[in-house]
């Protein structure tokens, strides 16, 4: 997704709160929590397949897969709106982080934590 169309989303879904006034719930730490709660219903849906199911999910599966994705995303769009977080600034950051602790040469088809080597 683009920046443009994440700042877009962005406006569409802080006008969205603010027409029905739930600005006031949407704190940071309650964005944070419902977060959290998106996401384990999205782990949820792949609790217990196996690995071949979880890569090949059934349509009606896959359905819920994306919207509870899109639930995660929103309420990220969310928190970062309401922190003044650039989320793809952000990525970019933590992905020159991670290139420094995960170097190709010594973690290539290694699923260890750079803490272990």
């Amino acid at each position: 997704m683009s920046e443009d169309r994440l700042t877009e989303l962005q406006r569409r879904l802080a006008a969205f709160a603010a027409a029905r006034d739930w600005d006031q719930f949407h704190s940071p730490k309650n964005l944070a929590m419902a977060l959290s709660v998106e996401a384990s219903e999205l782990l949820e849906e792949f609790q217990w397949l196996t690995e071949e199911q979880s890569r090949s999910p059934d349509p009606e599966r896959l359905e819920r897969v994306r919207l509870e994705m899109a639930d995660v995303l929103i309420y990220l769009l969310r928190l970062a709106d309401k922190l003044d977080v650039d989320l793809p600034r952000a990525a970019t950051d933590k992905l020159a982080l991670n290139e420094l602790k995960y170097p190709t040469d010594r973690v290539r088809g290694s699923p260890r934590k750079y803490t272990d080597y």
